[in-house]
């Protein structure tokens, strides 16, 4: 049986899914860094996601100092993907309030990528 995902991203455009069932994510016109850590490794940061749930926001000391973030999760699925941040409470950390972490462990590149790009 086919899944029915809430919104679906433009198929000509470079887009993330869910590893695990296929759900749309993110496009990556909607990427911010790759610079960043989660708990299972590598980690992108992005201004917006599709197809996610939120889970309540608890404060977590990260490797950037403390957060209040929320952890997110696969609505097709139910995987938890990585994190929202809903607080930052350092200055220099304001700019990931409202932004989102998707573990690339959790992730699958679909649409339109080149062979060399990462």
């Amino acid at each position: 049986m086919a899944k029915t995902f809430h919104e679906y991203l433009e198929q000509c455009h470079r887009t993330y899914s869910c590893i695990h069932c296929r759900a749309h994510l993110a496009s990556h016109d909607e990427l911010i860094s790759k610079s960043f850590q989660g708990s299972q490794g590598r980690a992108y940061l992005f201004n917006s996601v599709v197809n996610i749930g939120c889970g309540i926001a608890e404060e977590r000391y990260l490797l950037t100092g403390l957060h209040a973030v929320a952890d997110i999760y696969c609505e097709s699925c139910k995987t938890t993907l990585g994190w929202k941040y809903e607080h930052a409470f350092e200055t220099s950390q304001k700019y990931k309030e409202g932004k989102y972490i998707i573990e690339v462990a959790h992730m699958i590149k679909e649409n339109g990528w080149g062979a060399n790009e990462e």
